[in-house]
């Protein structure tokens, strides 16, 4: 249920918004699409001196009216309070800049509340604790005319690698797509580690580029989320490789984007399947066998199909594809994909409206599904045998104000957990964002 806080949050956010709309009217470039607007001029005054301020909110309240323990609604949402900093203008650093992000992720999530069994969250936005978090703390610098592009710092992996909107509620179709299948050492926004990042872009063609990201588990508590310190208990190191092709096609000039990337995480993981004898862990128990590294390799690919106009080149159509394998050794989900196309524009007179849908299916280890037949089979059972788990998500995203969205979102998911014998869930969501 929706509690007095939730409730406090959304008529504090709806009284900000029918404050504003007037003046907001009148607000000069390039603040008139923030809820606060320019602050009297200050805000422009300080991009005149080197510093962007951001501030955003992101609400998902999503309903279930089929599937689940019982039939309830649950609201979450996120803060993030952002500043990005232009060292040439502050001080004299050329092609250099620096960010800053906190977060906070507050509410209660359907998907366990209800125990609706998805293998994949029906609120993306909900996670990692609902905590203060410090997201982005780094420094980036550009060499050789911007060739060489080098970042370090408090990083969040998604932000440059595999990385792929939120647009949609499902997790399925949300944030790089690695995250979602080996989290436990993969770890995406909101959460940050220290790391490093080197890109080099090609001309005429892309660019290639490599990271070093800390795997330490302890960055997923509270007691480490508001901290800069770099915490005990690393366990090694994600080495993510990525190149792009980044094209354009027909006389429109529609760009697209084909991500090819891999990972290793030098960490020692554990055997889904064997224990340290080599036996099935589902008879035999015991402690799993250890295995040195973990893999994956990933392909994210977007391509702009239609442009109605030269004049208007946010509308159209676009495409996406993402295709997602992790190693089936220490990953108890193994891949994912995921395809879908976005119209942007779909009305002349709603230029800015968006219109989503997406398919996909996320794959439990054929080596999990083995032992859980084997559990059966000895009397151990009954336990569900996990296969694959598909979602079907569509939205529709009004932009109702210059800096407010409205997406009602309808979600289909069938077989959740990957077991055939789950009652089908249906989720009616609504995720809201806000530019203050």
């Amino acid at each position: 249920m929706t509690t007095p806080s939730n409730v406090r949050t959304i008529l504090f956010a709806g009284a900000m918004m029918l404050c504003s709309a007037t003046a907001l009217a009148d607000e000069p470039s390039p603040y008139a699409d923030r809820l606060t607007g320019n602050w009297g001029g200050y805000r422009t005054w300080l991009l005149d001196h080197g510093v962007d301020t951001q501030i955003d909110h992101v609400s998902e309240t999503a309903s279930n009216v089929q599937g689940g323990a019982n039939q309830s609604t649950r609201y979450t949402d996120q803060w993030a309070f952002g500043a990005s900093f232009d060292l040439n203008r502050l001080l004299g650093l050329h092609d250099a800049r620096f960010q800053a992000t906190i977060t906070h992720r507050y509410g209660r999530n359907l998907s366990d509340d209800e125990r609706l069994g998805t293998l994949q969250q029906v609120q993306e936005v909900y996670g990692r604790g609902q905590t203060w978090r410090i997201t982005q703390f780094w420094y980036n610098q550009l060499y050789f005319d911007r060739t060489l592009d080098w970042k370090i710092g408090r990083l969040t992996v998604g932000e440059d690698f595999a990385s792929f909107d939120c647009s949609f509620m499902n997790l399925t179709f949300c944030g790089a797509a690695p995250g979602n299948l080996v989290g436990n050492y993969w770890f995406n926004w909101p959460v940050s580690q220290w790391a490093t990042r080197v890109r080099t872009n090609v001309s005429n063609f892309g660019y290639v580029q490599m990271g070093a990201y800390e795997v330490n588990p302890n960055y997923l508590t509270d007691r480490y989320s508001f901290n800069l310190d770099a915490p005990s208990g690393a366990t090694g190191a994600l080495l993510p490789l990525e190149v792009a092709w980044l094209p354009t096609f027909g006389e429109g000039k529609l760009p697209g984007s084909y991500k090819f990337g891999a990972w290793y995480d030098t960490s020692r993981g554990t055997d889904v399947f064997k224990n340290t004898q080599g036996q099935p862990l589902t008879l035999a128990g015991g402690q799993p066998q250890g295995v040195n590294g973990r893999h994956g390799v990933y392909v994210n690919f977007r391509q702009q199909v239609t442009r109605p106009s030269p004049d208007e080149p946010a509308r159209g159509l676009s495409a996406f594809f993402n295709l997602t394998f992790a190693d089936r050794e220490t990953a108890t989900l193994d891949n994912q994909a995921a395809v879908g196309m976005v119209c942007t524009g779909p009305f002349a007179a709603r230029p800015k409206d968006d219109i989503g849908v997406a398919i996909g299916r996320t794959h439990v280890n054929n080596r999990v599904a083995d032992g859980q037949r084997l559990q059966n089979a000895a009397g151990l059972g009954p336990v569900g045998v996990q296969t694959s788990e598909y979602v079907g998500e569509i939205y529709y995203s009004v932009q109702a104000t210059p800096w407010a969205i409205l997406r009602p979102d309808f979600q289909y998911i069938l077989q959740p957990g990957g077991i055939s014998g789950n009652t089908d869930v249906i989720v009616l969501g609504l995720k809201t964002f806000v530019r203050l």
